[in-house]
């Protein structure tokens, strides 16, 4: 019996000690790259780390303005502060996990459109999702065998 009270004590102990697990804020807003609406901030971790996701439009069809979308993320600082700022890369993982999310989309799809108002403004807008997984791949040719 005295072990067992000890070892509910140490337990509870180690449990206190332990620091909570603080839970991402998935707080989203417009981040601008160099020009207004070129990019989203989307915090998908604690302390503020997350994706600046880089916005581009294509539009190399005639009358149409679109999404070009550009799976490879910086990672965001500080996004729950004042200032946030975005260096180096995330991973893509991380992007198709977030554009998987609703509200994220949504965030998106209306800073692309914004964004291409303001290049394109007499072309029609034009809605892709983004992607939500590397697209597979094949290998078409075979390695070339060595003659000796």
């Amino acid at each position: 019996m005295p072990r067992l009270r000890l070892l509910w004590g140490v337990a509870l102990l180690l449990g206190a000690c332990a620091a909570p697990k603080e839970p991402p804020s998935w707080r989203l807003f417009p981040l601008e790259r160099h020009f207004p609406h070129d990019g989203v901030a989307v915090v998908n971790q604690p302390d503020g780390y997350g994706l600046h996701i880089y916005l581009e439009t294509d539009t190399s069809f005639p009358g149409v303005c679109r999404p070009r979308w550009l799976p490879d993320p910086a990672r965001l600082f500080n996004g729950n502060g004042s200032t946030p700022f975005s260096s180096g890369l995330a991973t893509r993982e991380e992007f198709f996990d977030a554009v998987a999310r609703r509200d994220v989309r949504g965030l998106l799809k209306s800073e692309l459109k914004a964004l291409c108002q303001a290049r394109a403004p007499d072309d029609r807008w034009q809605w892709i999702e983004p992607p939500r997984s590397l697209p597979s791949r094949r290998k078409t040719c075979s390695p070339i065998p060595w003659r000796n």
